[in-house]
């Protein structure tokens, strides 16, 4: 495990009486790229404008490399931040936007020179210094903005949904260059989004947080594949998430029927959340399902067919290379290890806190 590099301790925050965050703990590595993910108003931006130091949190502490900086503006703070608004100089060129900083610290102009041609090359804009922001596409914008953040060489690089305004392929093109730059520099990224594909494509670590309240941590294999919890599920891919009842280990009834499954410890005749993804659902000849249904619904995805199947009063989404027709009688087989098993909250507050022992 690499070292701690920021400890967020207890960390609460309200607007207007209304709590935005709850007793937060979240601890961020060494190099590590770390999202923040989830819908508008979680808490997310909250949290990344006080490691910022553009907000201050109403209760807990920030430490960074072992000092307490809970208090200190942002200039005080060793890290940058990059946002959505690239926030780019428009009256001064890609050079004067990317040695500001440089110059407000004193360094010298050999300094700077050299800090800028080794920027516009790792963003891969080297002959651009005389440019102005607006004779720039926006995806050229956006790696100036992060040019000017890593020429300062903070520990820390904070990135708030910084790829939002791009189009898709842009978007895509600048998530590898994000990738690539984390590697090159050996910064910590702190990534802000609420797109899913962002997260699972970028991330050494996720957190999804929902109502001021961290749901879950961890790799994107993990969040994907063992969401702890129905919103977990729901927010991150698309599921089949269904009322079910666990028999006895390793045996689950889901709308009717008994399905293995390989969990255990949920006790005997419990109700649960199962969990089932679309590309994990195979339809078979009737006569071999676990279920029957009939297939209500079909898309050709390119990738993949994306299809809708009405089975014993469900609506199944599955997804499969293989295409059957709107009207075509089918059999749902699940393997074992791709039913996951969730504990379903008693109350809304523990709906919202994410509690799944």
């Amino acid at each position: 495990m690499k070292p701690t590099l920021v400890d967020l301790i207890h960390i609460s925050k309200g607007f207007d009486g209304q709590l935005v965050l709850d007793d937060l703990n979240l601890s961020i590595h060494e190099n590590e790229f770390l999202t923040l993910l989830g819908p508008s108003g979680c808490g997310k931006t909250t949290t990344l404008r006080i490691l910022g130091g553009f907000e201050s949190p109403d209760s807990g502490q920030v430490i960074f490399d072992g000092k307490d900086i809970t208090n200190l503006p942002p200039n005080k703070r060793n890290l940058n931040t990059v946002f959505q608004k690239y926030a780019l100089f428009s009256h001064m060129s890609v050079e004067e936007n990317i040695a500001f900083g440089l110059k407000i610290s004193g360094k010298s102009d050999a300094y700077i020179r050299d800090k800028i041609k080794y920027a516009l090359k790792l963003v891969n804009l080297e002959g651009y210094e005389n440019r102005l922001p607006d004779s720039l596409s926006g995806g050229q914008q956006q790696r100036i903005a992060i040019a000017r953040a890593i020429v300062n060489e903070p520990r820390l690089l904070l990135l708030d949904e910084p790829l939002g305004a791009l189009d898709l392929k842009l978007r895509q093109d600048m998530q590898y260059e994000l990738i690539r730059l984390k590697n090159e520099l050996g910064i910590t990224f702190i990534y802000v989004t609420h797109d899913q594909e962002e997260a699972l494509t970028m991330s050494d670590t996720i957190v999804v947080m929902n109502q001021g309240y961290i749901q879950q941590m961890g790799s994107p294999e993990d969040i994907y594949n063992e969401p702890q919890n129905a919103f977990v599920a729901d927010f991150i891919g698309e599921s089949n998430i269904i009322e079910g009842i666990m028999l006895q280990d390793r045996l689950v009834e889901i709308l009717g029927a008994k399905f293995p499954c390989v969990d255990v410890g949920f006790g005997h005749n419990k109700p649960v959340d199962v969990v089932i993804r679309p590309e994990d659902v195979d339809l078979v000849e009737p006569e071999l399902g676990t279920i029957q249904g009939v297939v209500s619904h079909l898309i050709f995805k390119g990738v993949h067919y994306e299809m809708e199947v009405q089975a014993n009063g469900f609506e199944w989404l599955v997804h499969s290379t293989d295409m059957f027709p709107v009207g075509k009688e089918v059999g749902i087989h699940v393997d074992p290890f791709d039913i996951q098993i969730m504990n379903k909250p008693e109350s809304e507050d523990e709906e919202a806190i994410g509690v799944n022992e």
